[in-house]
């Protein structure tokens, strides 16, 4: 059925969704997009990013439903169940790895990788049955399609191993059909959507009537505001419409639930002392409600008012004695029904998350880029006040678009992606990375201590092998070759450890600003030399190695998840470790 048949999930920290094409490759089709929350009076391109589990840990249902059920449980039926949301973020500068735990709305414990792997089944399972159900007869399988699931740019390389292994437990993909996954960065799907915009397909229209992907030599920053992270990448329009990324991704975490922490702490002020934390662990679901509706008012610039439950009023009053219990010098006040919060108010929830943004994309500015837009992408775009300080910030240095659909633009944009995932020509590496190998020892050059002999022959171990630096242009398809050799006649694998730094001045691994970051394992058959081939350039770091004298070709997976990094190649010496291979 080819590479044309594409389903893209865009999993948020908030809200999660898909989109598909099962159109030829030569037809240009708009790629379709599974609507939710109609059984609930809602229609929205994405659902909540929250799964339930009974208390045995079996999957009950994600998203609107799985809000709702638990939203309707009592308090003691509600803590035996598992309920998760927001659970994105556990996987965030983290060192992760298989075994990681995370704790659901009532502190109870649940492995990440089969909370992550059950959200991915349900939305496997949702699009087939939702392709199924409109093909006329024809019954696609899993294996029929390129499936490309989104990941924030900033994301450690553990992380995304990590989904790779949620989505293979999933049966999204089978052992040996690894290529059928394409991980897709979210700000770039979002840029690759956003350049075939005509300009009535913005909010502002303030830009030349041609799409982007017609302003060759145009340059542009995409802001991607999720839930969770707030990611950003810079693009050169290139003849033909292909992309080249100026300059290395960035963010932070500041995403759009800094707004909502902000408003939950605002909560803990304003009524009487424990009210809100005794509400939220006795009445999760109805704590969850709140929650929920101020993500809604959140993208309004104005005063708000939020409708409270008994359950809460009632235990305010009991603990305040009045029932004028709300703290209402600091900015909100009770009229019996509501609570109200001034503008003002609202928008101090934002300053945290505002500052975050205006610091990168500065960084960007005063790097000497010729940018002519900022482009603003994800749910969190579409709230008044962000849009409001973006302009105001950076009015002057360049224009400011943002998509009238821009909570769409990235799972419709990483549709695109799967058909053609070289429209990113080159990227820009955010890390210097290299290997641990060993050198002939020269007094002149090489620390003593660092210094053994293997084979009558001295070493010197640790050294930083660079094979790309900070800040390099990287081709998508270009691959960085690393011929190595062992140290040992007798040794009959090599293991490689992988490290990185944001230094370009480096000589050893253990330098200041070093961190280890994976490793892999090199069959040695016959040869002593291989020559590796590391791909930096694509969305993952992969590798291949090829024994010179035979020819043969061996996949190399660079394990990023490893915990227990060790390297100690041979028992009987190990002196030989960070480093069992000499370079050629």
């Amino acid at each position: 059925m080819g590479d044309s048949f594409v389903i893209a999930i865009d999993f948020g920290t908030a809200f999660s969704g898909y989109a598909f094409n099962i159109s030829s490759r030569e037809k240009e089709i708009e790629p379709k997009i599974r609507r939710w929350g109609r059984e609930y009076g809602l229609d929205t391109p994405k659902t909540p990013t929250s799964i339930l589990f009974n208390e045995n840990e079996e999957f009950l249902s994600f998203g609107y439903e799985a809000q709702m059920k638990y939203k309707d449980m009592s308090g003691e039926d509600a803590k035996k169940h598992y309920f998760f949301e927001d659970f994105k973020m556990y996987v965030y500068s983290k060192k992760l790895s298989s075994d990681l735990k995370i704790k659901d709305a009532t502190l109870k414990f649940m492995k990440a990788l089969k909370i992550f792997s059950e959200s991915l089944r349900f939305l496997k399972d949702d699009a087939l049955k939702t392709i199924n159900s409109n093909t006329r007869g024809m019954n696609f399988k899993a294996s029929d399609f390129t499936w490309v699931l989104t990941v924030p740019a900033i994301w450690d390389p553990s992380a995304k191993q990590f989904m790779r292994e949620a989505a293979k437990q999933a049966g999204i993909i089978t052992e040996g059909g690894e290529e059928k996954l394409i991980i897709a960065l979210e700000p770039e799907a979002a840029s690759i959507w956003c350049k075939k915009l005509p300009s009535d397909g913005f909010i502002s229209e303030n830009h030349s009537k041609e799409s982007l992907d017609q302003s060759p030599g145009t340059q542009y920053i995409v802001v991607d505001c999720g839930g969770g992270t707030i990611d950003m990448t810079v693009h050169e329009v290139q003849d033909g419409g292909a992309l080249k990324e100026l300059h290395k991704v960035s963010g932070n975490n500041l995403g759009g639930q800094t707004v909502d922490r902000k408003f939950k702490h605002f909560l803990r002020e304003i009524l009487p002392d424990g009210v809100w934390d005794e509400f939220e662990q006795n009445s999760p679901s109805l704590a969850q409600r709140i929650m929920y509706d101020f993500t809604r008012l959140k993208q309004v610039d104005k005063d708000i008012q939020i409708s409270f439950p008994y359950k809460v009023v009632s235990l305010a009053t009991e603990k305040s004695g009045t029932k004028n219990f709300i703290k209402s010098d600091l900015g909100a006040s009770w009229d019996g029904d509501y609570i109200k919060i001034s503008q003002d108010k609202l928008r101090s929830f934002f300053k945290e998350s505002l500052e975050g943004i205006t610091h990168n994309l500065r960084e960007i500015f005063n790097s000497g880029l010729n940018i002519n837009y900022i482009l603003l992408v994800g749910g969190y775009a579409q709230s008044e006040i962000l849009q409001q300080h973006i302009i105001d910030q950076f009015r002057r240095q360049c224009e400011f678009l943002c998509p009238f659909r821009a909570q769409e633009a990235i799972v419709r944009g990483a549709v695109e992606f799967g058909r053609n995932p070289q429209v990113v020509i080159s990227r820009k590496s955010s890390y210097t990375y290299g290997f641990a190998v060993c050198e002939k020892f020269d007094e002149r050059k090489h620390k003593e201590d660092k210094k053994f002999t293997a084979g009558g022959v001295e070493y010197s171990r640790d050294i930083f092998r660079k094979l790309v630096e900070e800040g390099e242009d990287v081709g998508s398809e270009e691959t960085r070759e690393f011929l190595c050799s062992t140290a040992k006649a007798d040794q009959r694998n090599m293991k490689m450890i992988f490290y990185r730094s944001f230094r370009k001045d480096l000589v050893y691994v253990d330098d200041w600003g070093v961190d280890e970051v994976g490793s892999f394992i090199v069959e040695i058959t016959g040869d002593h030399k291989v020559k590796l081939e590391i791909k930096f350039g694509s969305t993952e770091i992969t590798a291949t190695g090829t024994t010179l004298i035979s020819g043969e070709k061996q996949t190399v997976k660079i394990d990023f998840m490893t915990t227990d990094r060790e390297c100690v190649i041979d028992e009987a010496e190990d002196d030989i470790r960070d480093g069992s291979s000499t370079v050629s």
